[in-house]
């Protein structure tokens, strides 16, 4: 026999309660925000009270190879991202995990350092690094080999590479810390368990390790995916607010910024917007993959 829920009517409220300040600044800072990006998408360029055109701006972009290119490099940039940090994080915070317990404090801090520090000391740091031949990378790295130095900020081949190089260095360390705490969440009851049926430590982390992370993994790449579509700061520092050479590093942010320097806000607005629909795809396909392996 079912039992009557005995709480107040005030009660059943109370979770709502507490809501109240999220939804609040979700309003303040997503919603309005977005509201009036959307309505000055349908109005021309400039400042004051602009006239109504539409979808002009919309259409505009059908035709912008620049605003294609832009919505490519972004693309590639977020997928390298997530195909590059998730491994190495996991790779990480495996080893993080059979270490001395008494290394491990100083050894998550020395990772979460790159994340603590702000974007533009981390780009400066990157120049570097990347600074054609005089670079240390090229300095220590490459002409040590043999090879010839490479032109990083330069060079159309290899511009969107050292974007995604400096978001590993800042991100990687800041989703091993998740991983690691999903890691010391999972009960030591299934790791006795799976070595009692098999004694191969690598089945142990396929078949313990990964199925209890999914939920973490899932965040991780879901940040790494907001974030892939945000990127300005490191951008701006390493490239001044350009695309780069053939416009090899453009990403859709900096694409805005550029619009809007020249007061084009309609059009910056049309970019932004047009991004929601394919953020909640590439979101979508994400939570759709979790699925499908859960």
């Amino acid at each position: 026999m079912p039992v009557a829920d005995q709480r107040t009517p005030g009660a059943r409220w109370t979770p709502f309660f507490f809501l109240l300040p999220f939804l609040f600044f979700l309003l303040l800072f997503w919603v309005i925000p977005l509201v009036g990006g959307v309505q000055m998408s349908l109005h021309a360029n400039g400042l004051g009270q602009a006239e109504y055109v539409g979808f002009a701006h919309y259409k505009a972009l059908a035709n912008d190879e620049r605003y294609f290119t832009a919505l490519r490099n972004s693309f590639v940039y977020t997928l390298a991202s997530v195909v590059v940090i998730v491994p190495l994080a996991l790779w990480l915070a495996h080893l993080l995990r059979a270490t001395f317990r008494r290394l491990r404090p100083v050894l998550t801090f020395a990772l979460l350092l790159p994340a603590l520090t702000p974007p533009s000391v981390l780009a400066v740091l990157f120049l570097m690094v990347f600074h054609g031949r005089n670079g240390l990378l090229n300095q220590l790295f490459l002409m040590p080999l043999g090879f010839e130095p490479v032109n990083w900020l330069k060079d159309p081949d290899f511009i969107l590479s050292g974007l995604v190089l400096q978001t590993v260095w800042r991100w990687t360390g800041f989703m091993t810390f998740f991983i690691l705490a999903g890691m010391e969440g999972i009960p030591r009851v299934y790791y006795e368990a799976a070595r009692l049926a098999t004694g191969s430590r690598w089945r142990q982390f396929w078949h313990v390790t990964l199925p209890q992370l999914r939920s973490v993994l899932l965040f991780v790449a879901v940040y790494l995916v907001v974030d892939g579509f945000s990127l300005f700061s490191g951008a701006f520092v390493l490239l001044g607010g350009s695309g780069g050479t053939a416009d090899a590093g453009l990403l859709t942010v900096t694409y805005v910024f550029q619009k809007m320097r020249f007061f084009e806000y309609g059009t910056a607005s049309a970019i932004s917007v047009s991004l929601l629909p394919l953020m909640t795809l590439a979101l979508w396909a994400t939570f759709f993959l979790r699925r499908r392996t859960a």
